[in-house]
């Protein structure tokens, strides 16, 4: 067996001080950032992992396992989060959940040994940092990336799919003058569903009338709808938002103008949720599966940690809910 790596190792092979390994691992003091990236990298490619406290780490187990996010506010975080670590529970780890605003920490965290294992929802990683967690060769999930290589999973919604579905449902109600109602700058789940709308619009010949910024916010949806109103332009005939609450803000917004939906504009959203069904009209959605997402995300880190599977991309194809915010073009 091959002797394990030691910060000592680390520190030689960087040509960098103990102290400054240190330093970079746990992110203190004045590290720059290229130095704590190529720390970072080093510890990654001799498999380091810190003695915490002395701790005997023969077995390497915390039986933790981290949630990496940006954020926490909105019902899809809350559900995620929710039943992700009830699953966790039911395996015999904890779930820390780590809301960051850098891509160094999850490296930090996940390549410090401070958890068994990872699920990552943060899509500003970049190509340089995916690298290091690939050859680091820990046990990684991903819930919005499907360009997955090593060692690591996904558990991602088919987008595309959900974004054709709706594309191809307004266009058989008669409807051509399609709205899209984006979530968060370079989100996948976004992406991938305006690329679906777009492909479902290509078939007819069409284009994407309108795009506005929606950030999968009741409130910036609303916000946005507003001042697309206030320029007079054409209203769309059909509106589909990236997820519920910009599609339940964009008819709060039209409402408040004095249009009516569905009976002027058909709204649909995507993910399902279960404000849906409560809110006036019921939202016709995709829905996507949240806690299904959840539920498989864990199993699959279940699955690379006990080594029976890695390296695969699971994808949840949605399906169409029909309710009332939603008719036939006249």
């Amino acid at each position: 067996m091959n002797k394990r790596a030691t910060i000592k190792d680390v520190a030689r092979e960087a040509g960098v001080s103990i102290s400054t390994v240190s330093n970079a691992l746990n992110n203190r003091g004045s590290v720059c950032q290229a130095t704590k990236a190529f720390v970072l990298e080093v510890a990654a490619r001799l498999h380091y992992i810190p003695n915490r406290s002395g701790r005997d780490l023969r077995a390497h187990e915390t039986r933790a396992i981290g949630l990496f996010v940006k954020e926490l506010t909105g019902t899809y975080y809350g559900v995620l989060a929710d039943t992700i670590h009830n699953e966790c529970q039911k395996h015999g780890y904890e779930l820390y959940i780590f809301i960051v605003n850098k891509a160094d920490t999850i490296l930090q965290k996940t390549l410090g040994g401070g958890v068994d294992g990872s699920i990552i929802f943060y899509e500003y990683i970049a190509e340089e940092q995916l690298a290091i967690l690939d050859r680091a060769d820990v046990p990684l999930v991903y819930l919005d990336r499907d360009n997955i290589c090593g060692s690591a999973s996904g558990a991602i919604f088919d987008s595309f799919g959900a974004g054709l579905q709706a594309g191809k449902y307004l266009l058989g109600l008669g409807h051509k003058r399609i709205m899209y109602i984006a979530g968060l700058e370079d989100n996948y789940d976004s992406m991938q569903r305006e690329l679906g709308l777009r492909q479902a619009l290509a078939q007819q010949g069409l284009e994407l009338e309108y795009r506005l910024e929606g950030k999968y916010s009741r409130a910036t949806a609303y916000e946005a709808m507003q001042a697309f109103l206030k320029e007079g332009r054409p209203l769309p005939d059909a509106v589909f938002a990236a997820n519920d609450l910009s599609a339940i803000g964009c008819i709060e917004a039209l409402k408040a103008a004095g249009h009516s939906v569905p009976e002027e504009i058909s709204v649909i959203g995507c993910d399902d949720i279960e404000l849906c069904e409560m809110y006036t009209p019921h939202l016709t959605t995709i829905h996507t599966g949240i806690e299904q997402q959840a539920v498989l995300a864990v199993q699959s880190l279940m699955d690379i940690l006990q080594h029976r599977q890695k390296g695969i991309v699971h994808k949840l194809p949605g399906h169409l809910v029909e309710r009332d915010s939603c008719r036939a073009r006249g």
